[in-house]
């Protein structure tokens, strides 16, 4: 394989550190104590279903994230997922409350953490590497 060159690769450790520690260990305090998560953060509602999916979501950023901190080129569509899905989040729900004037005050401290995540995740995916083509190793079968 050719040498792989602009990659900032401090950058995308950190991003795979951060969402291991954050991701994954905030999906698993929802999982192992769903009741006291919704307490410290005041969320709405009682749907342990929903509560549950979003636990089991975040726990697999941060477990899959371990496997981008040894290979990071390779897991780079973990990170790409989460920037995807915290953008959507942030155009489809956010915006839009924030301009009706109905945004809750429960969600701030959501939205800030997303957005480092946002920010971290745009400066550590190498998307020139991301976007370019790359040969595959041709398989004998």
């Amino acid at each position: 394989m050719a040498e792989v060159t602009g990659i900032r690769w401090g950058w995308l450790r950190f991003m795979y550190g951060y969402t291991i520690v954050g991701a994954g260990g905030f999906g698993l305090a929802i999982l192992a104590m769903p009741e006291r998560m919704r307490g410290v953060f005041r969320w709405p509602g009682d749907e342990p279903i929903a509560l549950s999916i979003v636990g089991s979501v975040y726990l697999a950023f941060g477990v899959l994230s371990v496997l981008g901190w040894r290979e990071p080129l390779k897991f780079v569509p973990v990170l790409l997922l989460q920037l995807c899905y915290k953008l959507a989040w942030f155009v489809g729900a956010v915006a839009p409350l924030l301009v009706s004037g109905r945004f809750p005050g429960y969600a701030v401290p959501t939205a800030v953490i997303f957005a480092t995540y946002i920010v971290g995740d745009l400066i550590a995916i190498p998307f020139s590497y991301v976007l370019t083509s790359h040969e595959r190793p041709h398989s004998s079968a």
